[in-house]
């Protein structure tokens, strides 16, 4: 689970990103999403506002994170996923919100990809 110790001093309370992604973090931290944070990518990437990036243990773990996600979003937004890809192996979820983006890893394939090195200019947001 995320802790106030694991957040980045980087976190930008004020930074816009869509609601239903902060929904999406708050619904990945219930179910024990580890390091969970959301990284404001619009600016830089223009298709798309933010990724939300958080990792479970094992494959089991994950596919509870991706389906608490979708659950959380799609009562209180009404959305779904425009796409949701990697559940067949659940190494990487990644759910298309279309706005945002969910990226829900297991550890290894967390550290392995390391989003948050490659985005590492994209300011945090603060979520809890």
């Amino acid at each position: 689970m995320t802790t106030a110790a694991a957040r980045s001093v980087a976190d930008q309370p004020d930074t816009a990103v869509p609601d239903a992604s902060l929904l999406a973090a708050r619904a990945a931290d219930s179910k024990l999403g580890d390091q969970t944070v959301i990284l404001s990518v619009g600016d830089a990437l223009g298709i798309t506002e933010a990724f939300v990036i958080t990792s479970g243990g094992n494959a089991r773990q994950v596919r509870t994170i991706a389906d608490e996600v979708e659950l959380q979003v799609k009562k209180a937004e009404g959305r779904a996923p425009i796409r949701i890809e990697g559940l067949d192996d659940a190494r990487w979820v990644l759910m298309d919100y279309g706005d945002f983006l969910v990226h829900v890893f297991v550890d290894e394939a967390r550290e392995y990809y390391d989003l948050e090195h490659l985005w590492a200019d994209a300011p945090r947001v603060a979520w809890s």
